[in-house]
């Protein structure tokens, strides 16, 4: 099994603090929602996250939207070798099912998180949930886990060929993989001390759905699954 955990994903509901401003309430009323309850956009409230801290790093939900439709539709995913978890730059903990069906649209992948965000689970009420959101620290989720060994991919890291990392993941009992979803910058220093080691596989920095497409389809091959 392959856990992959996007690590401080730029996932977030709109902070009170600017969920006030123009740029915030006129996108929300032509949407008929709650200014409090939007999902935080950098296209729709660039203007509104001038003030926010690591503003470099937020309101970006396309880039674990990506990332998921890469890992949730991997052949990996399907024969159940596959956990993809989130944890934000916020300290929420997103837990998905390997069953979930993402949506493609932005618009309604923004509506499914807005309502996670909510009701804590979708979809709400009973029954098995395919998405679950809790409070709960890098360090705890990473108990939840019980990795054998736990990898930070940064570009900041110990360089090291793809397939050959993917070799070492392959032999392990119970890997975990932290993958940044955030636009710019380096992983928090508290991130990277949860790792076990800290691997860069290109010279450049990737894309974060390039780097999870490129990890699964090497993972599948070095364990057999082609």
């Amino acid at each position: 099994m392959l856990n992959v955990l996007f690590v401080e994903a730029a996932l977030e509901i709109v902070p009170r603090k600017i969920s006030r401003h123009p740029s915030v309430t006129r996108n929300a009323k032509k949407d008929g929602k709650n200014p409090e309850g939007v999902l935080l956009d950098r296209s729709l409230h660039h203007h509104a996250m001038v003030a926010l801290p690591e503003a470099e790093k937020r309101g970006r939900p396309d880039i674990l939207q990506f990332c998921l439709l890469e890992a949730l539709g991997s052949p990996l995913n399907k024969v159940g070798k596959l956990k993809p978890m989130a944890h934000t730059l916020n300290g929420d903990f997103i837990d998905f099912s390997p069953e979930l069906r993402l949506p493609r649209d932005a618009y309604r992948f923004r509506s499914l998180m807005e309502q996670l965000f909510a009701e804590g689970r979708v979809p709400p009420g009973e029954g098995e949930p395919l998405m679950t959101l809790a409070r709960k620290s890098l360090g705890e989720v990473k108990e939840g886990v019980h990795p054998s060994r736990t990898f930070a991919l940064t570009s900041h890291g110990k360089m090291e060929k793809l397939a050959e990392l993917c070799r070492r993941l392959a032999a392990e009992e119970n890997p975990l993989v932290f993958l940044g979803a955030y636009p710019h910058g380096a992983l928090r220093e508290e991130t990277l001390a949860e790792a076990d080691e800290a691997v860069s596989i290109h010279p450049d920095a990737l894309e974060a759905w390039v780097v999870t497409s490129r990890l699964i389809y090497e993972y599948e091959k070095a364990s057999g699954l082609e």
